[in-house]
């Protein structure tokens, strides 16, 4: 059985890393949101590609799930010293992944081939694939800033101010990577990762032919909520502020006619019916992904619900 995911940010990350444990890497592949990219002191970063390889490599900080264990901030504070911006934190080892990585991309290289290449230095078997080679920046409209960055918003000024709309610049103009398409097109299974919906998802499904490939895929999602509320992150506020009650139903209705199958936590085991009634399969168990051992759990979870979905297909 081949199987991609679609992912962006820790969640998405814990998930994946689950999968490799069970999955060879010629069956297993993940697509990273790249919405979140940008250049910051002149530095390519892509916070979601790198979350992802440091997670995988078993080398990402533990606590926050983003950047490096036993991680030194030398260079951040001689910067702040300068009075350099310091407002997006770069540590000294993950500041040499943003030089290799600037230093290919502007030499010619691909983002998947830098990609590629990160990945393989850090020791990782399985694909990790950008789900466009062309920049797509994530804007959001805020009430109190007006548009700013998806970073921006999420790291400096901590997702606080009032959202009113989320758009994709540039991503018209993305297509997706040819060896993405090629997995993505020979995969038995998709499975959307517990990240956020409209800022880890939505911009990879708003790549040009992605939708199309997935409306013949047999798809399960895994909530990114537990009781209405986030592990990390902005999604549940996003919800609220977008109009919508933060749900997991609520999730399953915004991804809609594209999945089979809806995993949610037991702790939101009465929406279980009105998923069903969606026409979306639901399958309720325990999603919080805390350390290795529960990731591999919830993974050998997902990969039985979809072989019974691809089954009964």
């Amino acid at each position: 059985m081949k199987i991609t995911a679609l992912a962006g940010g820790v969640g998405g990350a814990k998930l994946a890393n689950g999968l490799i444990g069970l999955l060879s890497p010629e069956d297993f592949c993940v697509i990273v949101n790249t919405g979140d990219d940008f250049i910051y002191s002149g530095l390519y970063i892509c916070p979601d590609i790198d979350t992802m390889i440091y997670t995988l490599a078993g080398i990402n900080n533990p606590v926050d799930g983003w950047g490096l264990k036993n991680e030194t901030w030398n260079v951040l504070y001689e910067l702040e010293r300068l009075g350099h911006p310091t407002w997006f934190n770069l540590g000294d080892r993950d500041i040499a992944t943003h030089l290799e990585r600037t230093r290919l991309h502007s030499s010619g290289y691909t983002l998947t081939d830098v990609t590629k290449k990160l990945s393989s230095y850090q020791g990782v078997k399985h694909n990790i694939l950008p789900m466009t080679d062309s920049p797509v920046q994530t804007i959001i409209s805020t009430e109190e800033l007006g548009e700013i960055s998806f970073q921006e918003y999420f790291v400096k000024y901590r997702f606080q101010p009032t959202t009113k709309k989320i758009y994709f610049k540039g991503v018209e103009a993305a297509v997706l990577p040819e060896e993405a398409r090629s997995r993505l097109i020979s995969s038995d299974l998709v499975i959307i990762c517990p990240s956020n919906p409209f800022v880890s998802i939505d911009p990879i499904l708003s790549v040009s032919g992605v939708r199309e490939i997935l409306s013949k895929k047999t798809i399960i999602a895994v909530s990114p909520l537990i009781g209405g509320k986030t592990i990390k992150g902005p999604a549940a506020k996003l919800m609220n502020e977008l109009g919508t009650v933060p749900s997991s139903l609520n999730i399953a209705k915004y991804y809609g006619n594209l999945l089979t199958g809806f995993i949610l936590d037991h702790t939101d085991h009465e929406e279980a019916d009105a998923i069903s009634q969606c026409g979306i399969i639901p399958l309720v168990t325990d999603i919080l992904m805390p350390d290795s051992e529960t990731q591999i759990k919830l993974a050998s979870k997902v990969l039985k619900f979809g072989q019974e979905l691809l089954k009964d297909k």
